[in-house]
């Protein structure tokens, strides 16, 4: 039998230390929002925020607010959005904040929907945007860019006045949803400056709890003026083509308590160059984070693929670490506006070391650049409940290494695992996912945890289990569940829910692989009712709960020694990643959505069904009094397990209106109009990487498709090209509509903004010994331009209401 894997709790240590930092609410505000060293409060209750990228300038406003109840739903509290300057001057002195660009309105609808909000103010933002975010007039009156050279400072000294001006009364003071703000990104070596435009950005009228920087790179920072930011990412595509997959992501997917990472933005500061010691404010500050990698961007040279599992095991070996503030760039995709001198991209042309597709930032984001939901949202949201409900009990935990720690990066035997506890109470981290290079299944598994003050172990499970190749998860110990203690669980709490009848129900998943165990203290328990099939056996002061097979069934009831009643339910992991809960119809409830997104609009009294189903079905719990209503359509009610499920039914007229003569949705015809000719010769910027190929080459070498499009499509319909290549443009009339790098991924876009009637498809091969990365493409070989096929699938919007 192997020897358990063991950890010996400390104990707390010094509590995290308060007023030490000279950061202020505003005055009177009931929930004061403080920094300690060790975790954020509010209110003076530890706080765990969940902040996720949004750009409003690269979205269409009239979109917006249904984008946030998305990220809302997928467990987003906090909502972040650089502040592009060339996106809203770039013409000097013509500043717009209309439309697309309209910064109070996105504002102002985080604050209606209960969203904290993060301007991310630059004014040098990157963004893998045109110069880092600024216009191009600025820099023409400069040398010094993001220094203190006056010719600098005053164009942002007015910008700066632009911004204050449009976020006048939405700070903390006044009620609003502004909580922190970002100065500058990735300046690693000017503290002087930082200092500078923090100061600035208060004279022009800004204000929050929180003034933040990014912390990556060794940077230097201005003494206890900036909170430090941290991240991590997967992949990243700032790298080089025949690099292989980088170091500084594979650390990422380890539990470790450094929280630098030197590589991120390194093609614009050389990993050779330090700013200073990376862990010098560890002490002083929490580990919070701002970029902790959602997806990528391809670039032309480097065009990494980011996978669902790459997302949600790294999210989780954060909250290992010690992470006390999840957040995540990009949470959500978007679009490049078009520019009105020039693209708005970032380029070779403009002395950037990578070219980036025109108009798309999709970001191979949890939510997709037409609102797409991905996998990775699912991953995310499933890890976001749980810190909804037990963020304040983790933040102030202490994150604890094993007595085992792995070689270094390329030990890929060692399992990788931590705890967080404190003298009460802790989560069991375990991490067997990475990219690229699969980690081995780890047979005959348990755990010895000392826990701190008496020397007593708490081993776990009772049997040794076998932790799967590719899993992640997290298991509860000692945890109280309304007067219950669950001395551990193999299975990962997601939430709790109140089942309308008095009973609180603690609702887990089940990892793949490994059958779920409860470990109950008989001390706070007086009855404990499995379902069919599960044993209940004693052994001392705990019951153990067995051969429980994970479902909507799966629900094991307890009273307790003080009188209450438990649930624990046990969900399979497919469906807890179908799990969302939030306030729908006069209560606090779990909805199951198999079948699409939901979102929950307190102001309209609703909960969205985002659909592709025909008729799609979703779950709930506690269930309604009267099952709920949805125009044009019928309800029919059954039982799953725990909940009531209903099902969705479109009425003939609705039905004929959603799918049109022969309707959108299916295959679409794909005509070839010219064929292609030779790749475009290879040409290089900035060290040396690979450039796209001209924009002549699209006139006279691409291949050119004809697609033509339905004619008033509903909303939510999705062009879906499968097509391989190396770059492709889609243009509706002589507008460029979309553009992509081929890596492997099908093409996607949506039709409403495309428009109606044919739209023509230009598509370049990929030359033979191309230095450009692709996933898949073996040995360089040439990548043929070529359009197999194009689809059309709706994604309907089912509005559903109280009965």
């Amino acid at each position: 039998m192997t020897r358990p894997h063991r950890v010996r709790l400390r104990g707390t240590g010094a509590p995290s230390r308060r007023g030490h930092l000279p950061f202020a609410d505003a005055p009177g505000v009931p929930d004061p929002i403080e920094v300690g060293s060790r975790l954020l409060t509010r209110g003076g209750r530890p706080w765990f925020p969940v902040s996720g990228e949004f750009h409003y300038s690269r979205y269409p406003a009239g979109e917006w607010e249904e984008e946030l109840l998305k990220m809302k739903a997928g467990g987003v509290t906090v909502v972040a959005s650089y502040v592009i300057w060339i996106h809203h001057e770039e013409r000097e002195g013509r500043v717009r904040f209309d439309g697309d660009r309209d910064l109070r309105r996105f504002a102002e609808l985080c604050a209606r929907h209960g969203l904290d909000f993060v301007p991310r103010i630059g004014p040098w933002v990157h963004a893998e945007v045109r110069n880092g975010g600024l216009p191009d007039w600025v820099l023409a009156r400069t040398d010094a860019p993001r220094t203190d050279d006056p010719a600098y400072l005053a164009p942002v000294r007015t910008w700066y006045a632009a911004v204050a001006e449009q976020l006048r009364g939405l700070g903390r003071a006044d009620g609003g949803p502004i909580v922190a703000l970002q100065i500058e990104n990735e300046l690693y070596d000017r503290p002087d400056h930082l200092l500078t435009l923090k100061r600035m950005a208060q004279e022009a009228g800004l204000a929050a709890p929180l003034w933040t920087s990014t912390a990556w790179g060794g940077v230097r920072l201005p003494p206890d003026e900036l909170v430090p930011l941290y991240g991590g990412y997967p992949e990243a595509f700032w790298t080089e083509a025949d690099g292989g997959w980088p170091d500084t992501c594979r650390k990422h997917f380890f539990f470790t308590h450094r929280r630098d990472d030197e590589g991120i933005g390194a093609d614009l500061r050389p990993t050779t160059v330090r700013g200073g010691d990376p862990e010098a404010s560890a002490d002083r500050f929490p580990w919070a984070t701002c970029e902790l990698g959602a997806g990528m961007a391809v670039a032309y040279h480097r065009r990494p693929r980011v996978e669902a599992a790459d997302v949600g095991a790294l999210g989780l070996t954060k909250i290992g670490c010690g992470s006390v503030w999840q957040g995540y760039y990009m949470f959500h995709g978007g679009t490049n506006p078009p520019g009105d001198l020039a693209p708005l991209q970032e380029s070779h042309a403009t002395g950037y070391p990578n070219d980036l597709p025109r108009l798309s930032y999709d970001f191979q984001a949890p939510l997709g650049e037409y609102g797409q939901y991905r996998p990775s949202y699912d991953e995310l949201r499933l890890q976001h409940l749980m810190l909804a409900d037990f963020g304040a009990l983790i933040a102030p935990m202490e994150s604890v290494l094993p007595e085992s720690l792995p070689a270094g990066q390329d030990d890929r035997e060692t399992l990788r695992w931590a705890v967080r506890a404190d003298d009460r109470s802790g989560f069991l981290f375990v991490n067997n996912h990475q990219p690229h290079e699969p980690l081995p299944e780890h047979p005959d598994t348990s755990f010895e945890v000392e826990l701190s003050g008496g020397g007593e172990v708490l081993s776990l499970p009772s049997a040794p289990v076998t932790i799967p190749q590719g899993a992640y998860f997290c298991w509860p110990l000692r945890l109280d569940v309304a007067g219950l203690r669950l001395d551990w669980a193999t299975a990962q709490p997601v939430c709790t829910v109140d089942d309308g009848r008095g009973r609180t129900i603690l609702v887990l998943a089940a990892t793949d692989g490994i059958a779920p165990e409860l470990a109950l203290d008989l001390r706070t328990v007086t009855t404990v009712s499995a379902p069919s099939g599960a044993e209940v056996t004693t052994a001392g002061d705990r019951a153990l709960v067995t051969a429980l097979r994970p479902g909507t069934d799966a629900l094991v009831e307890v009273d307790t020694a003080d009188g209450r009643r438990v649930g624990l339910l046990v969900l399979d992991a497919a469906t807890a990643r179908t799990a969302y809960r939030g306030p729908a119809w006069g209560a606090e409830r779990l909805v199951l959505s198999a079948d699409g997104g939901v979102v929950f609009d307190a102001h309209a009294d609703e909960v969205r069904l985002h659909s592709t189903a025909g008729e799609p079905s979703f779950a709930v719990l506690p269930a309604p009094e009267r099952a709920p209503v949805v125009t044009g359509a019928t309800v029919k009610e059954s039982v799953d397990g725990v909940f009531v499920r209903y099902t969705l039914a479109a009425g003939v007229a609705e039905e004929d209106g959603r799918r049109g003569s022969g309707g959108p949705d299916g295959a679409l015809p794909v005509t070839l109009v010219r064929p292609p000719g030779e790749a475009p010769p290879v040409t290089t910027g900035v060290l040396g990487r690979a450039s796209v190929p001209a924009d002549a080459y699209f006139d006279t070498v691409a291949a050119e498709y004809e697609v033509v499009l339905p004619d008033d499509p509903p909303p939510g319909t999705l062009l879906r090209l499968h097509w391989t290549g190396d770059v492709a443009r889609a243009y509706a009339g002589e507008r460029l509509v979309a553009d992509q790098f081929f890596s492997g991924r099908v093409w996607e876009m949506g039709l409403g903004r495309v428009g109606a009637g044919a739209l023509r498809l230009r598509v370049l091969p990929l030359g033979e010994g191309a230095p450009v990365h692709v996933p898949g493409r073996v040995g360089g070989s040439l990548v043929p331009a070529e359009v197999v096929r194009a689809e059309c699938t709706t994604t309907r919007t089912w509005p559903v209401r109280p009965g």
